[in-house]
């Protein structure tokens, strides 16, 4: 009987992967397809393209910009902070604290969230003054319940609502044996969920909350209806003085689609980080990009 040859590095065998003609085929009717709407649409004089130019750096389209962010970001500091505690309460073993969150949730996503944003906005045809309950408090609604208030009002505690299902979704996917042993190890409830249960939570929470702040900052466009002062609307109200309606729909959507695009990515390599535990992290596009273009694919060594 041969023995079984060793092959040396130099003789390290190759793996040619299958040619997949098909593939290619479908991606270059794509692109004919793509860059076809692109010189249709670049070639359209009506789509005011020297209008876009002149206004996609306005000061107020900037200032709208800076608006919607911190909306955004806002909202989502209630909704997240409100989500989880919500989400806390959901698991109760108390039935009174466990329905009050179950109350809030059915609620909050049962109405149109512009239908929440109106509500707030008008709070002061309810409650013309605001006392909190305490005595010596009187607190004028109109004043207090600005329109920027009232949007964080109606986006934050809406977005709570669907956090709130999205962090209890997390927590439920630990294991039930690791609170076991936190117990018999003496931490307290707060203790296990704080040190224990959220940390390998975030793995299942952080992918559909990045979903969310994406979604949050198209949402926010919805606060135009009560004037505030967003990126939307400032692009309206330019229209209004010009009548060039459809290139400042074209500016608000050109920075919308580049904050997606920011967020998106960041999304990806936040959960590239969550996801370090796994057995292949998900692939980044320059990695891809390298895949695809590579002809060759080392083998395993061989051994004797």
């Amino acid at each position: 009987m041969s023995a079984v040859p060793v092959l040396t590095p130099a003789e390290e065998l190759t793996v040619v992967p299958k040619r997949h003609p098909g593939r290619w085929l479908a991606a270059a009717v794509i692109l004919i397809i793509v860059v076809r709407m692109a010189i249709s649409v670049l070639g359209n004089e009506r789509f005011g393209w020297d209008t876009v130019n002149t206004y996609l750096r306005d000061v107020s389209i900037g200032s709208g910009l800076m608006m919607t962010l911190g909306l955004t970001v806002a909202c989502m500091v209630v909704g997240v902070v409100l989500g989880a505690l919500l989400a806390v309460m959901r698991l109760s073993a108390n039935p009174v604290v466990s329905g009050a969150a179950w109350a809030y949730v059915a609620a909050f996503r049962g109405t149109p969230v512009l239908v929440q944003l109106l509500f707030w906005y008008n709070l002061a045809a309810l409650y013309p003054v605001i006392t909190l309950g305490l005595p010596g408090v009187a607190l004028d609604a109109n004043q207090l319940i600005s329109p920027t208030v009232a949007a964080i009002l109606g986006l934050g505690l809406n977005e709570a609502a669907y956090m709130s299902e999205i962090v209890r979704a997390g927590i439920l996917s630990v294991d039930h044996g690791q609170q076991e042993a936190a117990s018999a190890l003496g931490l307290t409830r707060m203790e296990t969920m704080r040190r224990i249960i959220l940390p390998q939570a975030m793995r299942v929470i952080v992918p559909p909350t990045g979903n969310e702040t994406i979604g949050m900052l198209k949402t926010t466009s919805l606060v135009s209806v009560m004037a505030v002062h967003d990126l939307l609307y400032s692009a309206q109200i330019i229209s209004a003085r010009n009548y060039q309606i459809i290139p400042m729909l074209i500016v608000a959507s050109i920075w919308y689609l580049v904050v997606t695009t920011i967020l998106t990515i960041g999304q990806f390599y936040l959960e590239r980080r969550f996801a370090r535990g796994e057995r292949t992290l998900p692939e980044t596009p320059i990695q891809r990009l390298r895949r695809l273009l590579r002809t060759h694919a080392p083998s395993v060594r061989g051994t004797s």
